[in-house]
């Protein structure tokens, strides 16, 4: 029974250690005092230096495209995040949209940016977050502390164990303890990423290639090319119509002819002058 008096005193003891480290840290922190000065009254601190904590920043950005070719900046990209250190990881690829998210290195993320807005025939949005998190990895470290000295108290307590419920109420409370452990580990880990890795979300959407650009019709020559075409339009007009009218000329030519013919032969025919008549 006494194992089980110090695990429950153990976790009370726990408790109040990070109820303790919280409101230190929520307030300030006295100044400790200098040993063998040989001086007696209030001691001068000195302010901490700006900057003497570096800062741990977690950086994301938002980069939207159009491109007349979807598919070759989709390539592109990929190539740009590869040359920087970085990889691909959730997308979506079609024709007409796609998107895609980059991971690269957080301190190359601008040089990044700067190459992938040049990318596709435009950009549209460009947007760059940067969220500090130095409080949340300092405060996840400090509880990672505590928690791996708690678990190896509890250790220590089961090795001492003797009966069979001493050793099944320390085992339980020791799992507990160790999942804990596991969590501050992930959400440690997980902060780091952040701060390594910057990621970039990207959309490209399609978009008609641009006309041409319209050549100077103005001169000599381009007065000709216009004269030129306008003759190919009227030739081409009239054969046109020539070709409509040609399958009824193959019956109105033989029906004219064989008319004239018949209104030849039913003249009748014109007396000759006879000769002393005038």
């Amino acid at each position: 029974m006494g194992v089980v008096f110090v695990l429950a005193g153990c976790s009370a003891g726990q408790e109040k250690a990070s109820s303790t480290a919280d409101s230190a840290g929520s307030g300030p922190v006295p100044a400790a005092p200098q040993q063998g000065s040989g001086k007696t009254g209030p001691e001068k601190v000195t302010p901490p230096q700006p900057g003497a904590t570096e800062r741990k920043l977690s950086r994301s950005a938002r980069l939207e495209l159009t491109a007349t070719k979807v598919l070759d900046v989709v390539a592109q990209a990929r190539g740009v995040a590869l040359g920087a250190g970085g990889y691909t990881g959730q997308e979506s690829t079609g024709e007409e949209l796609a998107t895609l998210s980059l991971a690269v290195p957080a301190d190359k993320l601008d040089g990044v940016l700067d190459q992938l807005s040049h990318l596709g025939s435009g950009m549209v949005k460009r947007e760059l977050n940067t969220q500090d998190v130095t409080e949340q990895v300092v405060d996840v470290e400090a509880r990672l502390a505590t928690q791996r000295a708690s678990v190896e108290r509890i250790r220590a307590l089961l090795a001492k164990a003797a009966s069979v419920s001493e050793i099944a109420s320390v085992e339980s409370e020791l799992t507990s303890r160790e999942a804990t452990l596991e969590s501050l580990e992930q959400q440690r880990n997980s902060l780091a990423g952040s701060v390594a890795m910057a990621t970039v979300a990207m959309t490209i959407r399609s978009v008609a290639a641009p006309p041409p650009p319209s050549e100077d019709r103005s001169g000599f020559l381009a007065g000709l090319a216009g004269g030129w075409e306008a003759f190919l339009v009227f030739g081409g007009g009239l054969l046109t119509v020539l070709g409509a009218v040609a399958p009824f000329l193959l019956f109105l030519v033989p029906l004219g002819w064989l008319g004239r013919w018949l209104y030849r032969r039913r003249r009748p025919p014109v007396a000759a002058a006879e000769p002393g008549e005038g």
